[in-house]
């Protein structure tokens, strides 16, 4: 158990640790036949390296849900007052970055693995709907 206090920003010395054990997670469910649906909002330079190696032992599919920037930061304005399970996400931090014009979401770079990949418009609850996104999982 580390005795690092928490930092709620991105440079928390919790967070390598904590990747590293979504993947090693990932794996070892994967490595026991067990289907897996991993969600994080991780950008390539994270999820890449961390699902690569799984590529091995998985067919990988991707679904990136898609917005626009207004409602991206809605979203996180409202996480930020309601949930204070997301204090590990540096919304509050997040948010004076983009006030103060320090990151846009429209920097947000895509996972580029080659994998079957669907864009899902979360503007309004999911288009394409659920059934599709289902029926995209399983396809084979």
């Amino acid at each position: 158990m580390s005795t690092v206090a928490y930092q709620p920003d991105g440079d928390d010395p919790l967070n390598i640790p904590d990747m590293r054990a979504f993947f090693n997670t990932l794996g070892v469910l994967l490595e026991a036949g067990v289907t897996v649906v991993a969600e994080a909002a991780y950008q390539d330079r994270r999820w890449r390296p961390g699902l690569e190696p799984l590529t091995k032992i998985a067919d990988l599919r991707i679904i990136r849900c898609t917005t626009s920037t207004p409602t991206i930061i809605e979203r996180i304005a409202e996480h930020a007052d309601s949930d204070r399970h997301r204090t590990a996400h540096g919304d509050r931090q997040l948010l004076t970055d983009i006030d103060a014009g320090a990151y846009s979401p429209e920097e947000f770079v895509d996972i580029s693995l080659d994998a079957p990949t669907l864009l899902v418009d979360a503007s309004d609850g999911y288009w394409p709907g659920t059934a599709e996104i289902g029926a995209f999982n399983r396809a084979r």
